[in-house]
């Protein structure tokens, strides 16, 4: 486990596949009583296959991010970015109407969204609390993300899952007191 700076908003960050999204899932499982906001990103799959994928809000609302059939002038890798549904989802959800906001997550595909990444930095410079995935690796971005003060990064991984997920639960309650 990695700490840096310690602050309300916290990151979470390891490499594809070491279960943050499973943890973000969890923890807002457990905080249910505090009603966050926010969104998790989960694979769309066909016959086993990747293709795509998709944006699920805590409170029901769901879009696609992206797909290997979306023919657009934002792609990353081999998936069409629809930035435009993306922006319309964003639009529905209302973090300023909870104290506890949850993105999966600030990445590639997301950040090519000008108002992801504006609404990001208010939920930062607001009295929210955020807990968010990030990439091991990002963008200028997301490096800048991890490098403010009011940000606690944890980098983890299949070994240290348990040992994070107790921690952050620890600090969102202490910081939702």
């Amino acid at each position: 486990m990695k700490q840096a700076k310690a602050g309300p908003n916290i990151l979470m960050t390891g490499a594809p596949a070491c279960g943050k999204t499973t943890l973000v899932e969890g923890i807002a499982q457990s905080l249910a009583p505090i009603r966050p906001e926010g969104f998790v990103t989960r694979e769309v799959r066909e016959k086993g296959e990747r293709r795509g994928f998709e944006m699920v809000s805590f409170c029901g609302k769901t879009g696609i991010l992206a797909d290997i059939s979306i023919r657009s002038g934002w792609r990353v890798g081999k998936y069409g970015v629809d930035v435009a549904a993306f922006d319309a989802f964003l639009e529905e959800l209302h973090f300023d109407e909870s104290p506890f906001v949850i993105i999966d997550e600030i990445g590639k595909m997301e950040c090519l969204s000008s108002l992801f990444c504006m609404r990001i930095l208010d939920l930062l410079d607001s009295f929210p609390v955020l807990l968010a995935t990030v990439a091991l690796r990002g963008t200028p971005f997301i490096e800048s993300l991890k490098c403010r003060d009011d940000v606690e990064v944890f980098c983890m991984d299949s070994h240290t899952r348990d040992q994070v997920t107790k921690h952050v639960i620890q600090r969102l309650r202490s910081a939702l007191d």
